[in-house]
């Protein structure tokens, strides 16, 4: 269930948030919802690379509480850096429920 629920809030919920908050432009705001899961790559620095018991929020570099302040100020910049970071601080809410499953 929790590799379920995992993958749903990576991929499902990012859909029905484009959907819901910006229908007029719902496709590309989904992509780029998508696209900011690219914020796993910093799990390439860690060893090994990955760990299935292994929380992910404050041990990866863009997942520690300095980069969620940025992803925070992206909320108040324009509409593409604004969906950039809800895509990343929803990104960091998964990761931090997945931690709390484990």
């Amino acid at each position: 269930m929790q590799t379920t629920l995992h993958y749903f809030l990576h991929f499902g919920a990012p859909f029905f948030i484009a959907y819901l908050f910006f229908k007029n432009d719902w496709k590309k705001a989904y992509l780029i919802l998508l696209a900011t899961m690219l914020v796993d790559l910093d799990h390439l620095l860690a060893t090994p690379i990955f760990e299935a018991d292994r929380c992910s929020i404050n041990f990866h570099p863009l997942h520690t509480y300095w980069a969620m302040i940025v992803y925070v100020a992206f909320l108040f910049l324009n509409k593409t850096l604004r969906i950039i970071g809800i895509g990343l601080l929803f990104h960091m809410i998964t990761d931090a429920i997945d931690c709390m499953m484990t």
